[in-house]
């Protein structure tokens, strides 16, 4: 689950051309947790720092039950991420 998480972190600085750096600093994090978060290999990390992390990209977490389809938004912004890279 972080791995993915991750995954859209990462796409979306990379997108904004936003380093992991300048995100640390203007948060108060260090770089490596970034990193860590990017690669989902973060050993421990809070609610609050991640939805800081996010909402700074102008992203957000979603809370659906587990194995259940993706709806037609999710399908159309999938879709529209994929364009933009």
């Amino acid at each position: 689950m972080f791995f993915e998480i991750g995954h859209y972190i990462r796409d979306e600085r990379k997108r904004r051309k936003i380093s992991q750096e300048r995100i640390a600093r203007d948060l108060g994090m260090s770089r490596a947790t970034i990193s860590q978060i990017e690669t989902g290999t973060v050993q421990d990390i809070g609610v609050r720092k991640l939805i800081r992390i996010l909402d700074y990209l102008g992203l957000e977490l979603r809370v659906r039950p587990a194995g259940a389809p993706p709806t037609l938004d999710e399908l159309r912004e999938e879709q529209t991420l994929k364009k933009k890279e």
